[in-house]
């Protein structure tokens, strides 16, 4: 997604303030991605078969995804695909245990502009640098019709393909077939509602869902191809929040945002108490271990939750008046 419209003068002093304050605490690790042609970094996944490597890729650009380093910030390979069409909007990308990776080319800002969306895939490089490799292209339209999607998200054990819809008052889950087709038309059909999200992503033993949006993330059990309990996973304030992954052994969740020089920041993440619900994020940038999005007194996410729902619900004007307008 490229940078959000009709940003007035108050959203834009909020947002200046967000990404003025320190969002996480200095013992945390990430990194920044440093390469000047990922501008729109819009998807983020781990690498299996590198570890500390993660695959991003700009929304709007060539057919192409970057392997970057996360102990140096570099890009340790750029990846062309070849034998997929030009892409529209390329929102996310995960890797499946079969040892490939899939771009979701699925954004659709005007809510039905696009019939179909398409899902790419190519196998994962067994030795990172730049080279060119045949992509398979799958072909994905919506059961109940076209809307904009940001999370493509493939389930670590089944193989099987989901997908959340991006909309103001909730989204969707959508569930792939059993197995994507090349050959025809693959149709996603809505399993359970979500909120809004910009990313999404499956924990490595299949059994956890994180999804977030720009100022929050919630975490899911997932059973039997379903939804279950969920609760609240802290994020931390980012310039435009778009992206999220586990970490490849699972300990922690990686955000990503958009922007030349973006920055990529670890939470770790501990169990619930009870060992069936979700993976909590814990450490000073999780904020407290309380129940409440507030926290406990004192909590500096307090001061930025409430700046980032002040900008939020400027900026969602904004949005709405342009959407009408088109």
């Amino acid at each position: 997604m490229r940078s959000l419209p009709c940003v007035t003068g108050a959203a834009a002093v909020l947002l200046l303030a967000l990404s003025a304050s320190p969002a996480r605490a200095a013992d945390d690790s990430g990194f920044v991605i440093e390469d000047p042609r990922i501008k729109e970094s819009s998807g983020l996944a781990a690498s299996r078969a590198h570890p500390g490597v993660y695959w991003t890729h700009n929304d709007q650009d060539e057919p192409r995804v970057f392997a970057v380093d996360s102990r140096t910030g570099k890009t340790v390979a750029t990846v062309t695909l070849r034998g997929v069409g030009a892409p529209r909007d390329m929102e996310a990308v995960s890797v499946g245990s079969d040892g490939r990776v899939y771009v979701g080319d699925i954004g659709d800002n005007l809510n039905g502009t696009w019939k179909h969306v398409w899902i790419y895939a190519f196998p994962e490089p067994k030795t990172l640098g730049d080279t060119t490799v045949r992509a398979t292209q799958y072909t994905v339209k919506y059961a109940d019709g076209p809307r904009n999607a940001e999370a493509l998200m493939i389930h670590p054990t089944t193989g099987r393909a989901y997908i959340a819809s991006k909309n103001e008052d909730g989204g969707g889950l959508y569930e792939g077939p059993e197995r994507l087709s090349a050959s025809g038309t693959n149709v996603f059909r809505r399993i359970g509602e979500v909120p809004w999200v910009t990313d999404g992503a499956f924990s490595p033993d299949g059994k956890e869902l994180v999804l977030r949006s720009y100022f929050s993330a919630r975490g899911y059990e997932w059973k039997n191809g379903r939804l279950g309990a969920d609760e609240r996973v802290r994020a931390p304030i980012q310039r435009q929040s778009e992206s999220v992954t586990y970490t490849a052994d699972g300990g922690a969740l990686m955000f990503g945002s958009e922007g030349e020089g973006s920055e990529v920041e670890r939470v770790g993440l501990k169990k619930s108490g009870g060992g069936d619900a979700p993976a909590r994020a814990s450490g000073a940038a999780a904020g407290s271990d309380g129940g409440a999005d507030g926290g406990e007194p004192g909590d500096r996410t307090v001061t930025y939750g409430v700046l980032a729902v002040g900008a939020a619900v400027v900026l969602l004007l904004g949005l709405k008046r342009l959407f009408r307008r088109t």
